[in-house]
C-alpha cells in the first residue's frame, strides 16, 4: 500500500530538528511520495536540498504563495517562471487568493494567480490552489482560464459541497486533509456524495493536523487519521481508498 501526501511542507523550518526522522517515519508507514509546493524564492534552496537527499520521494512543485504577494510580487514572479523554464517541476503551486490575513494585496494577488495560472498552461503543468476566505475570487479567475489545459487540485478543501462540485467542474480533485477529521470540519458531512476518483489525499504539514493530534505540529505519518476517517465516510478499506488516491495523484501530476 502506497500512500501519497499530495501537499507538505517538509522544508518548512518546524522540522529543522528532525526532518530525516520524520521522512523516514513516514516512509516506514507507507508514506512514500511527498509533494511539496513552494511559497517564495527563499525557501528554493531548502527544497532543491530536500529533493537531493531523497530523489525517490520527493517532486517539487514551483510557485508564488499568496500570503506572499507583497510589493515585490513581480520580481518573485520572475523567479518563479525562471524555474520553470530551467528545469522540470510537478505543479505550479502553491499559488491562488488568501484573505484570511490581509487584503490589501488583493489586486496583487489576482495578476500573480493568472500569471502563474498562464504558466502552468505554457509547460502542461497541474495548478495547485490555496483558497482562504476566497472561494468567489477564485472561481471568478477559473471561469476566465477554464478548458482542457486548466486542471490541477483545490488544497486543503474546505468548502461547501456546492462548492466541492463546482471545484470539480474546473477539473480540479480536492485536496483533503486534516480539517476532515475536525468535529466542526464540515466536510465530513457531504464528501460521500464525491467520487473518490476525485480525491487525493494531503497534510499540508507541519500545519492543520488532524485528530488527535489537532494543535501539534503536522506530519505526513498524521496522513494515516484522514486515511481513516475516509475509510469510514466511504466505507472502503483503507488500502483502496490509498490505492485510489495515490492513482488520483499520479493522473495529475503526471507520474
Amino acid at each position: 500500500m502506497i500512500i501519497t501526501d499530495t501537499h507538505t511542507h517538509l522544508y518548512s523550518e518546524a522540522f529543522d530538528e528532525d526532518r530525516d526522522t520524520v521522512i523516514q517515519n513516514a516512509i516506514d508507514h507507507g508514506i512514500e511520495r511527498f509533494f511539496i509546493p513552494s511559497i517564495d524564492s527563499s525557501y528554493t534552496k531548502s527544497m532543491l536540498d530536500l529533493e537531493l537527499h531523497y530523489p525517490k520521494n520527493i517532486f517539487l512543485m514551483m510557485g508564488l504563495h499568496p500570503t506572499h504577494v507583497k510589493e515585490n510580487f513581480k520580481e518573485e514572479l520572475l523567479h518563479v517562471e525562471h524555474m520553470l523554464s530551467k528545469r522540470p517541476f510537478y505543479a505550479v503551486g502553491e499559488i491562488g487568493i488568501d484573505l484570511y490575513w490581509d487584503k490589501t494585496y488583493l489586486n496583487e494577488q489576482l495578476e500573480a494567480f493568472k500569471f502563474q495560472i498562464h504558466l502552468a498552461k505554457k509547460y502542461g503543468l497541474p495548478i495547485v490552489i490555496h483558497c482562504r476566505d476566497s472561494f468567489d475570487e477564485i472561481f471568478e479567475v477559473l471561469e476566465e482560464e477554464k478548458g482542457e489545459d486548466l486542471f490541477g487540485i483545490f488544497h486543503c478543501f474546505t468548502g461547501t459541497e456546492e462548492q466541492a462540485k463546482r471545484a470539480l467542474g474546473y477539473n480540479m480533485k480536492l485536496g483533503i486533509g486534516g480539517v476532515v477529521t475536525f468535529k466542526n470540519g464540515k466536510i465530513d458531512t457531504f464528501l460521500n456524495k464525491i467520487d473518490l476518483n476525485h480525491i487525493v489525499l494531503e497534510t499540508d504539514s507541519p500545519y492543520l493536523a488532524p485528530e488527535p493530534y489537532r494543535g501539534k505540529r503536522n506530519e505526513s505519518v498524521y496522513l494515516l487519521q484522514v486515511l481513516k476517517k475516509l475509510s469510514q465516510i466511504y466505507h472502503q478499506d483503507e488500502k483502496v481508498i490509498a490505492n485510489i488516491t495515490t492513482q488520483n495523484s499520479k493522473e495529475v501530476f503526471g507520474i
